[in-house]
């Protein structure tokens, strides 16, 4: 039997410690014991957040992604406790994401990166979003143009083209994101990109650059000398 949380040290208690020092000061399996609230006979609310913490690879990243079912597999994690980690993981979401600079002019790949990555980078599914600019790489406007599952989303590339003429686009940046965590581009990622930069290319529209993100990283076509004058050149 462990020793409830009420029976240590009042400075190693997690929410007097926060309250004395600040929530930087607590580690993540504290912070996760304070959203657990109560432990069990054998296990701390900090032991049940460190063990939660342990099935997504220490990564809060990972831990994002997690669903209700999959943090009940915690033995003495109920749909209560877990439903209170996912709200809180979902409004630091929300909170990097409102966070993202609110950019009127794409300069280059990092500009594209901090408005997607927020949005896109810990969703556990695919979504593939279009940027519009002007002719001054002004934004004009952005779409989610569709939603798909872990493995990949469908890319209608006459979508793609309908949203660009709606929108007066001289040029666009198309943008999705990997759950894997893998940022590299896969065979059908270069393939729906030859074919967005071709069908630009008859409508006289730019692509100016195809990102894909993650929640640490991201790749750029043009930067990687993908995409040259909106078309796809050969891969290497």
């Amino acid at each position: 039997m462990c020793l409830k949380i009420t029976e240590w040290a009042a400075e190693d208690r997690p929410r007097e410690k926060l309250v004395l020092k600040g929530a930087e000061s607590l580690s993540d399996a504290e912070l996760l014991g304070i959203l657990i609230s109560s432990g069990t006979k054998e296990m701390s609310a900090v032991d049940l957040g460190r063990e939660l913490l342990g099935s997504a690879g220490n990564s809060l990243n990972a831990l994002g992604r997690m669903s209700v079912s999959d943090i009940k597999k915690i033995r003495g994690i109920g749909t209560a406790r877990a439903v209170t980690v996912i709200a809180a993981l979902e409004l630091g979401r929300r909170r990097k994401q409102a966070g993202a600079p609110d950019l009127q002019k794409i300069n280059g790949s990092k500009d594209v990166a901090a408005i997607f990555q927020p949005m896109l980078g810990d969703l556990w599914h695919e979504e593939f979003w279009i940027l519009f600019l002007n002719r001054s790489n002004g934004i004009t406007g952005r779409a989610r143009l569709s939603q798909g599952g872990v493995s990949g989303t469908v890319t209608d590339v006459r979508l793609i083209m309908k949203r660009a003429i709606e929108h007066l686009a001289s040029a666009i940046v198309v943008c999705h994101n990997h759950p894997s965590g893998n940022v590299g581009p896969s065979e059908q990622d270069i393939r729906i990109t030859r074919k967005i930069g071709e069908a630009c290319k008859l409508m006289d529209i730019l692509l100016a650059d195809h990102l894909i993100v993650t929640g640490k990283d991201y790749y750029s076509f043009a930067d990687n000398g993908m995409i040259r004058a909106g078309l796809l050149v050969a891969y290497k």
